[in-house]
C-alpha cells in the first residue's frame, strides 16, 4: 500500500470516530414492515454496502429513500422477511446494528453474509459462451480433478454464462493449494469454456481470497460486456425479449448537474442490489432516490453523477447506461423450470444431476448450489435445449431417474407470462424528488432504449 492510501485510510477512520454510524430500528411506525434508519458519513460504496448486508440477509425492500449530498448519508429502508412479515428475529436485527452501526464503522474490509470464506477452500470464477450441457460439462472436469463443489452460483444472459464455485480437495477436504493442480484446474476448466467457433475468450480464475458471489457474478458480466447487443435469428424470441425487458430511463437535469435513472419493472427479490450495483461499478455516485413497489411492479429513482463529478456527458454514455441496467436485472430473472434438488452430499453429485439433465436435453439458466451440514440443497432453472415447452414425461423420467423425493418441481412453465404486456408508462420519469429541486432548467433527453 502506498504512503498516499494509508493516509486516506487514516483520515477515513478518523472521520468515522468522530462520526459513528448511527442505526434505528422501528417496528412501530409502520403496519406492514421494518423500518430501518441509517445515518452515517458518507463515503463511495455506502450505499451498495448497506443495500448488500440488508439483501444477504434475505431481507425484502419493498420502499427506500436516499439521500446522500453532502458529507452525511442519510437513508430509510423498509423491509420485510421472505413471508412478508416485519423483521422480528433478535439475531438478525442484532446482526443489523453490528454490522451498520458504530462496532463495524472501524472496518476496511467487506462486511456481508455471504461473503465467501477463503481458509478452507478454492473459489473458481468462470466466464465464457453459454451452450447446452455447459455446466455439466465443467461438474464433470471438476469431479474427475477430485474437486468437489461445496457452493456454487451459475447465471446465464445474453449467450455468456458466468459461474462462483467454492470447491474443495476430494481427500483433504480444505483448499486445493498444490500451484500445478491448479494450474491444471483452470487450462482444463478453461478448454471447456471455450467450446468450438466461440468468437470471445473463456476466462478461469482460481483464488483464495474472499469473495462476494452476487457481485462477482454482475463485475464478471459486466467485464464480459454481456449487455451488448446480439443478433436474434429467432424473430419470436426477439419479440419476447422486447416485452419482457425492463423500462429504463436516463434524463439530464442540467440545473442541478444530476442524471436522473429511472427503472421500471416486474418486482423480485434482491433488485434494488443488482441495480445499486451496477451503478456503483459503472463508478456512479447516487445522491438521492427513491424505491417503491406497487403490486408486482417496482419502481426505482435515481439522482447521480459520475464519480468524476458530471452528470452524464453523451447519448453513447447514456445508452450504455440503459444497457448495463437492463442486463443487470434480467441476469438474475429466473426462466424455465424451477427445480429443487435435497439429499445428502456425495462426491460427483452435482455432476451426475447435470449430466441426467443434459441427458434429457435439458439446458440449466441458471443454477445455486449449496452444501451445509453434509446435505446438498441445490436449485436449478432448466429449460429445453431446442427452445421448446418442457414435456411433463421428460421430468417425470428425470424424477424417478434421481429420486422422486429428493428432486422436487417448484413452479410449472406459464407461457402466457411471455405474453404480459409490459409495465405501463406515464411518463419518462415520476420524479419522486422534484418537490426538492423545482426548476424551469430541467432538460428532458428523451427516452432511448437499446436491445440487449
Amino acid at each position: 500500500m502506498s504512503f498516499s492510501q494509508d493516509m486516506d485510510d487514516e483520515y477515513e477512520k478518523l472521520i468515522r470516530r468522530m462520526n459513528p454510524p448511527r442505526v434505528v430500528i422501528d417496528n412501530d411506525s409502520c403496519k406492514k414492515a421494518t423500518v430501518i434508519r441509517v445515518d452515517s458519513a458518507n463515503e463511495y460504496g455506502i450505499l451498495l454496502e448497506v443495500v448488500q448486508i440488508l439483501t444477504d440477509l434475505d431481507l425484502t425492500i419493498t420502499k427506500a429513500y436516499i439521500s446522500s449530498d453532502g458529507g452525511w448519508f442519510m437513508d430509510v429502508f423498509n423491509v420485510t422477511d421472505q413471508d412478508g412479515n416485519k423483521v422480528t428475529d433478535e439475531v438478525v436485527l442484532d446482526y443489523i446494528q453490528k454490522s451498520l452501526g458504530p462496532e463495524a464503522c472501524f472496518s476496511t474490509s467487506l462486511r456481508s453474509v455471504g461473503v465467501i470464506p477463503s481458509t478452507d477452500s478454492t473459489v473458481i470464477e468462470l466466464t465464457g459462451c453459454d451452450r447446452p450441457g455447459l455446466l455439466s460439462e465443467l461438474t464433470a472436469v471438476l469431479t474427475h480433478l477430485k474437486c468437489s463443489v461445496l457452493n456454487a452460483e451459475v447465471w446465464t444472459h445474453n449467450t455468456r454464462a458466468a459461474a462462483v464455485m467454492e470447491v474443495t480437495d476430494d481427500l483433504t477436504g480444505s483448499a486445493v493449494s498444490d500451484p500445478e493442480r491448479l494450474s491444471r484446474i483452470k487450462n482444463l476448466l478453461r478448454n471447456v469454456l471455450k467450446g468450438s467457433n466461440t468468437p470471445k475468450e473463456a476466462k478461469t480464475v482460481v483464488s483464495h481470497g474472499e469473495v462476494h458471489t452476487d457481485r462477482r457474478l454482475h463485475q464478471m458480466m459486466f467485464e464480459d460486456r454481456d449487455y451488448e447487443n446480439r443478433v436474434v435469428d429467432d424473430e419470436s424470441s426477439s419479440v419476447q425479449d422486447e416485452r419482457q425487458r425492463p423500462d429504463v430511463c436516463v434524463d439530464n437535469w442540467l440545473d442541478k448537474d444530476y442524471s436522473v435513472v429511472t427503472v421500471r419493472c416486474k418486482d423480485r427479490p434482491k433488485l434494488l442490489f443488482d441495480t445499486v450495483c451496477t451503478l456503483t461499478d459503472m463508478q456512479y455516485v447516487v445522491f438521492h432516490g427513491s424505491v417503491d413497489t406497487e403490486g408486482t411492479e417496482a419502481y426505482q429513482e435515481y439522482y447521480v453523477r459520475h464519480i468524476d463529478g458530471s452528470p452524464v456527458k453523451s447519448e453513447a454514455e447514456k445508452q450504455r447506461v440503459i444497457q448495463c441496467l437492463e442486463a443487470a436485472i434480467k441476469r438474475r430473472v429466473s426462466e424455465g423450470l424451477k427445480l429443487e434438488l435435497c439429499t445428502t452430499d456425495r462426491v460427483g453429485l452435482l455432476s451426475n444431476v447435470t449430466r441426467i439433465f443434459r441427458e434429457n436435453s435439458l439446458t440449466v439458466t441458471r443454477a445455486e448450489v449449496k452444501t451445509k451440514g453434509g446435505k446438498a440443497l441445490n436449485t436449478f432453472y432448466v429449460s429445453d435445449a431446442s427452445g421448446y415447452s418442457i414435456d411433463a414425461k421428460t421430468i417425470d423420467s428425470i424424477r424417478q431417474t434421481i429420486g422422486q423425493t429428493i428432486l422436487k418441481v417448484k413452479n410449472k412453465p406459464k407461457e402466457q407470462q411471455q405474453r404480459e404486456k409490459p409495465p405501463s408508462q406515464e411518463s419518462p420519469t415520476r420524479f419522486l424528488f422534484g418537490g426538492l429541486f423545482k426548476s424551469k432548467s430541467f432538460v428532458n433527453f428523451g427516452l432511448v432504449r437499446s436491445y440487449s
